[in-house]
């Protein structure tokens, strides 16, 4: 255990960042996935807008998770330009969804002209549109040049954001049970793996590079300017920022030294910060009378509380991970802190029904006081 005099290296810029930024993508990714939902409610395209999980679907995550740490762990090696691949494609398509509502609002801003360039797809094609794939493209492929932390985390970050926006939870109960779950799932494989399997397989697998397959193929076809092609790419499953990201150096770390957040633990309370969002701006929506919207215009308050219990857990976890030395699971901090005063807060209001069943209570009182 380490002096609390130690805490003070949470001030540091790397600790500081790293908060601000989880705390930042959790709330934009509770935000588009709000919006993406209310876009498709418009375009009457509700067969696109998200995957809403189910309890057996819940209670599968942490299942399917845990074999696929282990295979990551044991296989890692033997697969890895195929997952860096699949990556690459994956966060092409998750930027181009998290910078298209901004490319709309501009070119409905300014009143551009968008000529379609292709009508034989499924949708159409715009000029752009055609453009932002290329932006999309270009930046995946710098990441897949250069392996630079910022675009290691600019991808990461629209991973999650992408994720959020189309799986989600139809209400507290299942929530709790999928949190309930995840969270027995990461204290396991942090705290107890290493007696199992002989590591840490957390960690292990967090910290593994991956081979680059552009490296690879340059090698093979001896093109020139292999020597500025990363060899070991780490794949955008976490955020990491640099201890020393303003060239000081923190006492008993090297300077290559990183701050590290898994995406499932920016994805994850994400998806309890969406499905309260949507609750809060339901009930805004729902207000009858001039009192009630003036209450409900107050504040999306399910959601500010949710989101500040994040970033206290989050704010735990680094504290914890400093005073013990050693790699802190988390959902450990993050569950309690997010989950706690929203059951506790909702049933001092009275919402707590209505939160824990989702859409089923509002249907059924729909049909009550219809006579159905």
């Amino acid at each position: 255990m380490e002096p609390l005099w130690k805490l003070v290296y949470l001030l540091e810029p790397s600790s500081v960042t790293l908060i601000f930024t989880a705390v930042a993508v959790s709330y934009a990714s509770a935000t588009r996935a709000l919006n993406y939902g209310k876009e498709m409610e418009r375009n009457h395209d509700l067969s696109e807008a998200s995957i809403t999980l189910d309890r057996s679907q819940a209670l599968m995550i942490p299942i399917m998770s845990s074999f696929s740490l282990l295979f990551m762990f044991y296989l890692f090696s033997s697969v890895s330009q195929i997952l860096t691949a699949f990556t690459a494609v994956a966060s092409a398509s998750a930027l181009y969804f998290c910078f298209s509502p901004y490319i709309a609002q501009i070119k409905s801003q300014f009143g551009l002209t968008d000529p379609y360039i292709s009508r034989c797809c499924s949708k159409p094609f715009t000029r752009i549109q055609s453009l932002l794939l290329f932006l999309c493209v270009s930046l995946v492929l710098s990441w897949l040049v250069s392996g630079h932390w910022i675009l290691n985390n600019l991808l990461g970050i629209s991973l999650c954001i992408a994720f959020v926006s189309h799986v989600r939870l139809p209400n507290i109960k299942i929530c709790a049970m999928l949190l309930a779950c995840l969270f027995v799932y990461d204290v396991f494989w942090v705290f107890f793996s290493e007696r199992f399997f002989g590591a840490n397989v957390m960690v292990s697998v967090a910290t593994q590079q991956a081979s680059n397959p552009v490296h690879t193929v340059a090698n093979s076809l001896s093109l020139p300017g292999l020597e500025m092609i990363t060899k070991k790419l780490e794949l955008p499953v976490k955020i990491v920022f640099p201890r020393n990201m303003l060239g000081g150096a923190v006492p008993g770390n090297s300077v290559s030294d990183y701050m590290m957040l898994g995406l499932g633990d920016m994805a994850i309370p994400s998806m309890l910060l969406a499905l309260v969002l949507c609750f809060d701006n339901r009930k805004v929506r729902d207000s009858t009378t001039p009192s009630d919207v003036l209450q409900s215009s107050k504040g999306f308050k399910y959601f500010w509380h949710a989101l500040s219990g994040y970033a206290i857990g989050l704010f735990i976890a680094l504290a914890a991970g400093i005073l013990t030395r050693s790699p802190q699971p988390a959902l450990l901090y993050l569950v309690p802190c997010t989950l706690g005063p929203i059951v506790v807060l909702s049933w001092m209001k009275n919402d707590l029904a209505e939160l824990w069943e989702g859409n089923t209570v509002i249907q059924n009182e729909k049909a009550h006081l219809t006579g159905v």
